[in-house]
């Protein structure tokens, strides 16, 4: 009968457990001093070693021929609790027998001394299941148990257990295994099956194992009959995206493309891939893009092994760190609601959308939108209201071309039309100068939209009219210091009043407003009498 791949490879002796040298030393040399603990706590995650180490240690101390403090396995006692057979070795799964009467038939045998071994074992796994008057009726027995038994306790979240069991016990923490030593133990095993498995195959099953063994070897038990186990394969059994497929659909979303990342979604979603897997993946890339794009020092380390350290850099330099948060909590309220939701696939596309249009309201702060403004203006890529220029900077270089050449023939054709016209409003020559003259003066805030090009400036007779192309700059520039800074500026580089008009996406100009000129000599004897005008 076939046997699965983590029970066949179970470890037999501490040196073969991996990633956990620091408790499987520390047992042998118990164990050669003869100075054993009468209970130990195993606490950790799953698939790191805990049953695999209370099993060897119970050989260890029954063994007739210990070497090293690693059981023979040969001796009577091994073999008799390898095979099971060893009444005297008990191994007790506390999510099913976890009432009082369960613990007290383990403290009733106590008493008995063991017949054919040396010492009684008891192996409770998942200890923390067990209820409250259970552990009651432990504790004497525990701090105090014969000379000849030893208790064995395991569990995957020792928060549950009660502090006074934990004070009777001697603790082991098991850490989560690392990638890299599950990879190396995976080829090892791999290569002793006749499974074809790449590296890459191997870390990426590492990687999804997150620190479990057990878990690492399912998954490669799933993907055996595969010709090659390479990361296409994983990918395909696990039911999530490849490194390059996730890194694409990031790169579709970044260029707020909604219409390629549901494309991407749905050949994903058809092919078998499970959406909350493909959502996690788009954190965990998150995640590494943001270490990258923080850290002060090289993070190659402790990114996923599935991503090369020049892809998550070409990411980190086109992505702000504050468009990046607000992807991630979309992702996790969309986590959340997948698990509920009718239709998980419309879930999945509603939630591509929100992170191709992020709102305003969705970031922390001005500072964060300010932070991603900047970054699409490095990029080149304007979030702007008006759909004719939105449209154009997502043209290919061949509609594009058409579209300017459309656009030159209307400017001949109402050229006439456009002579014969007032021109009111033109382009501020002084505009470089005024924003040079503004360091240290506004709010740092402003300043930056207005040289990030989000500020048009035209100048007709003595007003200057400021032109938006977001509401957060008019929010900024509209500020009462910031406007009346603004103004003595303008004043001042043109020799004469200037008037400010600050201007939101949508809102435009009323020119008649400018006609009269002589309303600043007006304003200006009004302020040499003391008389105070307020502009409505």
């Amino acid at each position: 009968m076939y046997q699965a791949l983590y029970r066949k490879w179970r470890p037999l002796k501490f040196v073969d457990v991996i990633g956990q040298k620091h408790i499987t030393s520390t047992l042998r040399t118990q164990i050669v001093t003869n100075r054993l603990s009468h209970a130990y706590l195993f606490s950790g995650t799953r698939g790191t070693g805990k049953t695999t180490c209370a099993k060897i240690l119970s050989r260890a101390v029954n063994c007739e021929n210990p070497i090293d403090g690693e059981p023979c396995d040969v001796c009577k006692a091994c073999r008799s609790i390898l095979e099971g057979s060893a009444l005297d070795v008990v191994e007790v799964d506390a999510a099913s027998n976890n009432g009082v009467d369960n613990i007290r038939d383990i403290r009733d045998e106590t008493k008995y001394v063991p017949t054919a071994v040396k010492k009684r074992v008891y192996i409770i796994d998942e200890v923390h299941m067990l209820s409250t008057g259970a552990f009651n009726a432990m504790l004497k027995t525990l701090e105090e148990p014969p000379s000849h038994v030893i208790f064995i306790l395991a569990t995957t979240d020792v928060n549950k257990v009660p502090a006074t069991i934990l004070s009777r016990c001697q603790r082991f923490e098991f850490r989560r295994i690392t990638t890299d030593e599950i990879a190396y133990k995976l080829i090892d095993i791999a290569n002793a099956e006749n499974i074809n498995t790449t590296q890459d195959g191997a870390k990426l099953i590492a990687k999804l194992a997150d620190g479990s063994m057990r878990d690492a070897l399912s998954i490669l038990d799933r993907t055996a009959e595969c010709e090659i186990v390479d990361e296409k394969a994983v990918s395909a059994c696990v039911g999530i995206l490849c490194a390059d497929d996730s890194i694409e659909l990031i790169m579709l979303i970044e260029k707020k493309d909604f219409a390629g990342a549901v494309v991407h979604i749905g050949n994903a979603y058809d092919a078998g891939r499970e959406l909350l897997g493909i959502f996690d993946q788009l954190l965990g890339l998150i995640r590494d893009i943001l270490l990258v794009k923080t850290s002060m020092q090289d993070v190659s380390e402790i990114i996923s092994p599935s991503y090369t350290i020049s892809k998550i850099k070409t990411l980190a330099d086109k992505i702000s760190c504050s468009t990046l948060i607000v992807w991630a909590k979309i992702l996790q309220e969309s986590k959340y609601n997948l698990k509920i939701a009718g239709n998980r696939r419309v879930e999945a596309e509603l939630a591509i959308l929100r992170m191709c249009n992020i709102k305003k309201e969705q970031y922390d702060s001005i500072e964060s939108r300010l932070e991603t403004l900047e970054q699409d203006f490095k990029n080149k890529i304007f979030a702007r209201d008006n759909k004719h220029n939105e449209k154009i900077l997502q043209q290919n270089d061949t509609v594009e071309q058409e579209e300017l050449s459309d656009l030159k023939k209307r400017q001949s054709q109402n050229k006439v039309k456009q002579e014969e016209q007032e021109v009111i409003g033109v382009e501020w020559k002084n505009w470089s100068k005024f924003l040079n003259s503004m360091s240290g003066k506004i709010n740092m805030g402003a300043l930056t939209c207005m040289k990030a090009g989000y500020v048009r400036a035209e100048i007709s007779s003595n007003n200057l009219l400021l032109f938006c192309d977001d509401d957060i700059t008019a929010e900024l520039l509209k500020n009462n210091v910031t406007k009346s800074k603004l103004q003595a500026a303008a004043c001042e580089i043109e020799g004469i009043p200037i008037s400010i008009h600050i201007y939101e996406p949508k809102e435009k100009p009323r020119y008649k407003e400018f006609e009269h000129e002589s309303i600043y000599e007006i304003l200006k004897k009004a302020e040499d009498l003391n008389i105070e005008i307020k502009e409505i």
